[in-house]
């Protein structure tokens, strides 16, 4: 059974143009891209292609509002993200269905993710009246000390496809609740559920009679050509990426002309360890989740699987077992486990990883194909007797596949799993306290979960080390990313 196609009211109301001042408008000379459903290559929507003097004009919006937004009351804001996110849970469907259409993601994780990104919207609307400051009397005690927050600035969120709604959201909710006003620039192959989230909040400022500039998209089919710009223009002050770490690079080299404040969440090469006493069910449980949450397509999946050599053959069959049962399909089908890539680009690459694996005698447990038909599928795959050299393990993935590799001691196993320039997440299965601790100490990685396949939540941290970012998005330290610190010696 399939499920319903996006409602006639959805695709009536969803917008596909610009906005920029509190309106929605085509791009200059009516430039325009198209977005496809990886399941079937069918196109979706033609959606407006934003040009530079576009992008200028959606940061002269935000940087003509930034003083009135900023002006807004913690709390009228904290009730503007609190309003935003009822919105978007009472039309759960409707934004399930339009990920699904455009980024191919099972139904089931859809939902999931409106519910996840929604939650970023209810966190910082509790934060927004959280701002913390300072008043003492100085040491010396010839003034006093008055420490206290304020807006960085205008804002560029740039994000990224795999997660429409929650990247969106979680740069967002914590630039609104600081009193940052902001310039969106979503993924050109899933720019939709961004945009009907702006939507979302642009009617509801309107509601509410507060400033129309606060949220601006700049949808785009070339990136660089609007970032770029936008990196160079004095009104911007603060930029906020999640995409790769090349890109990353590449954007914070340009935004130091205008030594803007940067955030930046970028690859991942996520260890999967599984020590000699771990609980086997627990750990492919964990394995599973960490691995196929949006088919592999996350910066924080299970990228390799470091298993003790006393574990690594079970380890890998039982793996093998779970994932060729899963169902791989479109996402609108009903009891579909796996969607599709994102394109054929992407299938290729990881076509290419598993090759050249199995060329260094990789052994192909399950999967390594790619199923006939339509669409940008590829096959669960696991892969034993996986050399450490392999490309497959150096680099990020971003796709369905499970490369085990055996390792004989704990020393072995945190020196292969820290064997990467990358540090966003990692995991850990053992039911020894000590180990948890150890891994805890010396796994390098922003982010770490013990006998746990998933990590990310509204309320915590998230970001990497060394090349995978700079700051932290979600929790208390999202806020801080949008907030300067002003000392006052009075």
């Amino acid at each position: 059974m399939t499920a319903p196609p996006l409602s006639p009211a959805l695709v009536a109301h969803l917008p596909t143009g610009m906005l920029a001042g509190g309106h929605w408008g085509p791009a200059t000379g009516g430039r325009t891209f198209e977005v496809a459903d990886p399941a079937s290559g069918e196109v979706l929507f033609d959606v407006a292609d934003a040009s530079p003097e576009d992008a200028r004009r959606a940061l002269a919006s935000a940087a003509d509002t930034a003083a009135a937004w900023r002006a807004v009351a913690p709390r009228e804001r904290s009730e503007l993200l609190r309003a935003v996110y009822e919105r978007i849970v009472a039309r759960s469907d409707a934004f399930a269905s339009l990920i699904t259409a455009e980024c191919g993601k099972p139904l089931a994780e859809a939902r999931a993710e409106v519910l996840y990104g929604a939650d970023f919207l209810r966190w910082y609307a509790e934060q927004a009246v959280r701002a913390e400051g300072l008043a003492r009397t100085a040491p010396a005690g010839a003034n006093r000390q008055l420490v206290h927050r304020r807006p960085v600035g205008p804002a560029l969120l740039v994000t990224p496809w795999n997660f429409p709604i929650a990247m969106a959201t979680r740069k967002i909710g914590p630039a609104l609740a600081a009193g940052c006003t902001v310039v969106i620039k979503p993924a050109h192959a899933t720019p939709l559920t961004t945009m009907l989230v702006a939507e979302v909040i642009r009617s509801e400022l309107a509601d509410r009679g507060l400033p129309a500039g606060v949220v601006n998209v700049v949808p785009t089919a070339s990136a660089g050509d609007v970032v770029g710009p936008l990196l160079t223009d004095e009104r911007l002050r603060k930029l906020s990426f999640t995409g790769s770490t090349a890109v990353g690079a590449t954007l914070l080299q340009q935004a130091a002309g205008q030594v803007l404040n940067c955030s930046m969440e970028l690859g991942g090469n996520a260890p999967f360890v599984v020590f000699a006493d771990a609980d086997l069910d627990a750990a492919i449980d964990g394995a599973t989740v960490a691995k196929l949450r949006n088919a592999g397509q996350s910066c924080v999946a299970a990228n390799r699987f470091l298993v003790h050599d006393s574990l690594a053959r079970e380890f890998a069959r039982r793996l093998a077992d779970r994932f060729s049962h899963l169902r791989v399909g479109a996402g609108s089908e009903e009891g579909v486990d796996v969607g599709p890539l994102i394109d054929a680009r992407a299938v290729e690459k990881v076509d290419h990883l598993v090759t050249d694996a199995t060329d260094r005698g990789a052994q192909v447990l399950t999967g390594g194909t790619r199923p006939d038909g339509p669409g940008s599928f590829y096959e669960p795959t696991v892969l034993e007797g996986v050399d450490a050299d392999a490309r497959v393990v150096r680099e990020e993935i971003f796709g369905p596949v499970a490369p085990v590799v055996a390792f004989a001691e704990d020393d072995e196993a945190i020196a292969l799993a820290n064997a990467t320039e990358y540090g966003l997440a990692a995991y850990a299965y053992t039911t020894s306290l000590d180990r948890a601790m150890r891994a805890s100490d010396e796994l390098e990685a922003g982010m770490i979960g013990i006998n746990r396949g998933m990590v990310s939540d509204a309320s915590a941290p998230f970001g990497g080390v060394k090349q995978s970012g700079l700051g932290r998005e979600g929790g208390e330290a999202g806020l801080e990313e949008y907030l300067e610190t002003v000392y006052v010696a009075l």
